[in-house]
Formats: C-alpha cells, sequence, structure tokens
C-alpha cells in the first residue's frame, strides 16, 4: 500500500476511473487540484522526468489539439512557464509517493511501480469523453 498524492482536473471522468483503480488497488489518496496549486519551474519539473518533452503536455488539451503549442520550439524553461500559465496543458494525474513523482497514468508502469489490482479494460491518461 503506497500513500500517493493524486494531482487531477476536479471533474474528469479519466481521473476519476485513476482514483477508483488506486483506491481498490489498496492504495491511500491525499487528492489536490492541479489546477489551482501553485506550480514553479522547482515543483512542476521533477513529475516528468526523462520523458520527451512533448509528453509533458496533455494531449486533450485545447491548445494542444489545435496545435497552438510548437514542441520543437519549446525549452524545458519555455515549456514549464506555459503549464504554470495554463495548467489545462500539464499531462494529469501527476502522482506523488516519497520521492518519487510521475505524470500521466500509464497502468504498466503504476503497477510496477506501487502495484495495481487487475483490470480488464486498462485504465489510462486517455481522455474518457473522447
Amino acid at each position: 500500500m503506497a500513500v500517493l498524492v493524486f494531482y487531477e482536473k476536479p471533474g474528469c471522468v479519466g481521473n476519476a476511473l485513476q482514483k477508483a483503480l488506486l483506491v481498490a488497488s489498496g492504495h491511500e489518496l491525499d487528492v489536490r487540484n492541479l489546477l489551482s496549486e501553485t506550480w514553479t519551474p522547482e515543483t512542476l519539473r521533477p513529475f516528468f522526468g526523462s520523458k520527451p518533452l512533448a509528453e509533458w503536455f496533455n494531449a486533450s488539451s485545447p491548445k494542444v489539439k489545435a496545435g497552438a503549442i510548437d514542441f520543437a520550439a519549446l525549452t524545458e524553461e519555455s515549456a514549464l512557464a506555459l503549464m504554470i500559465a495554463d495548467p489545462l496543458l500539464i499531462r494529469r494525474p501527476l502522482l506523488q509517493a516519497g520521492d518519487r513523482r510521475e505524470s500521466g497514468f500509464d497502468q504498466p508502469t503504476v503497477d510496477a511501480w506501487i502495484g495495481l489490482k487487475h483490470t480488464d479494460i486498462p485504465v489510462t491518461d486517455r481522455c474518457a469523453m473522447e
């Protein structure tokens, strides 16, 4: 069992499915609002680890879907500045247990990290409304 800080967009159906799986797997959640958190580059950057910069972003955000983000032109600093200004751009959920931080919900990665109950239907970070 892990105690996880779970940063979500309140009302997000995908985040609700992720939380339900984590709780069913025996984990305790400290749920926080991703959109109202006071992010800084220093607090946000560790969630992305070594992932490619484009994977830091929520593919379902309106700006990303509209092609308004030029990933090739971004630096880490400019990407973080965009996400701090518009938290809807942040790939969610953000998860923290102890010193480890993760962005998005890749079920095999989360399972290997803290353990998850088996599901017949995968739980992902893709928008459940699409």
